[in-house]
């Protein structure tokens, strides 16, 4: 299997905020980074040219979806994802849990797996850690990840700990399963909010061994104290030469939260989502688009701003886009703000190897753009 660590730990500031490179079969990236979700093999309503325009390096693909349609077969006789998608960069997918679990009475879950209906026609499915693990490398991706059990909301410790130790036993097996040298597979730490359950899983997930560790069952209504929390509490049993990866998170303010406490890695559809309901980010605030003080302003959303949209496009003409509900509206907001969250975190890299993140998170913290 992989022969060489794929993470190198270029430089930490004093706050504990971290600058790494990370090597992959299709290429390197640098860390922190922030990974655009393509949950259907597509980075909603952008191609994979302009995805790459706004400065992303890596995508999030989801599993589940692709899995059910158009089916791994058709994926691999297009020559894998990276074809199939005409994405010449590193892609990571996830094992299609969250998905699954997320399938209230649709789904039963026992020690091999779990057995679920689709959504799309009803037809029983079986998902394994062995499975989830031969898709994965079926897709031809380039960091796959363990099956784990995703806790439901207001678990109690008792079944936080069943689940936490069932996610124990999956990737044990998931490791186990592993057939190709090329992909790297991450361990997920579970143990919902409970701070022993947590470290419990995080050094099991380490004894058994991987090329990176993600942090799975945050931002899920936890408070950002305690989602912070956790999350240190997993970083500071992680080792130190291993990626990072906090699932599913999360706002601006999250992620330089999280970078403080030890974070490499991030994915969530907030940039793009809040893009298609007309949600700006930019770095004098939030921008509602569909305000009518918009009507008649012909600047850029962020002066400030390199990104195709501000470069080319006016707030009013935004406005007239969403409020008529044109397609190009939302690809124009998609656009700039996956450029606005790829420059956030390329400031972040800057500040940490000039180990000035201290004062960055401090400024940021207190700005505009401070809540979530």
């Amino acid at each position: 299997m992989q022969s060489l660590r794929p993470f190198e730990l270029l430089a930490e500031d004093p706050t504990g905020a971290r600058l790494g490179r990370m090597s992959t079969g299709h290429g390197t990236f640098s860390t922190p980074v922030f990974m655009p979700v393509g949950t259907k093999a597509a980075v909603k309503g952008l191609s994979t040219e302009e995805v790459r325009e706004t400065g992303a390096r890596i995508i999030l693909a989801n599993t589940y979806h692709l899995y059910l349609r158009p089916g791994v077969e058709v994926i691999k006789e297009a020559g894998g994802l990276h074809r199939f998608m005409n994405w010449s960069g590193p892609i990571l997918t996830d094992s299609g849990g969250f998905q699954v679990f997320s399938l209230k009475g649709l789904n039963r879950i026992d020690e091999e797996g779990v057995t679920f209906s689709s959504h799309l026609d009803g037809t029983r499915c079986r998902l394994t850690p062995e499975s989830a693990v031969e898709i994965q490398e079926a897709l031809g991706s380039d960091i796959i990840m363990c099956l784990d059990e995703c806790l439901p909301d207001g678990a109690t410790r008792e079944e936080t700990e069943k689940s936490t130790a069932l996610t124990g036993r999956w990737a044990a097996r998931s490791k186990a399963a592993r057939r190709e040298d090329k992909a790297l597979l991450f361990g997920i730490v579970q143990g919902g909010m409970y701070t022993d359950l947590r470290v419990r899983s995080a050094l099991e997930m380490v004894e058994t061994g991987f090329d990176g560790y993600a942090i799975g069952g945050l931002s899920v209504g936890e408070s950002k104290d305690v989602m912070t929390e956790m999350t240190r509490a997993v970083t500071e049993v992680l080792p130190r030469e291993s990626a990072r990866y906090l699932m599913g998170v999360g706002t601006p303010a999250d992620l330089v939260r999280s970078v403080e406490a030890g974070v490499d890695m991030f994915d969530c559809v907030m940039p793009t989502r809040n893009a298609r309901n007309g949600m700006l980010f930019t770095k004098h605030g939030k921008l509602v688009i569909k305000n009518s003080r918009y009507e008649r302003d012909m600047e850029p959303l962020d002066p400030e701003c390199g990104c195709y949209t501000c470069s080319h496009y006016s707030r009013s003409y935004l406005r007239h886009l969403f409020m008529s509900r044109e397609m190009l509206g939302a690809r124009l907001n998609s656009i700039h703000n996956l450029f606005y969250y790829a420059s956030l975190m390329e400031s972040i890299r800057e500040n940490i190897k000039a180990r000035t993140f201290g004062r960055f998170k401090s400024a940021f913290l207190s700005g505009p753009m401070a809540g979530d």
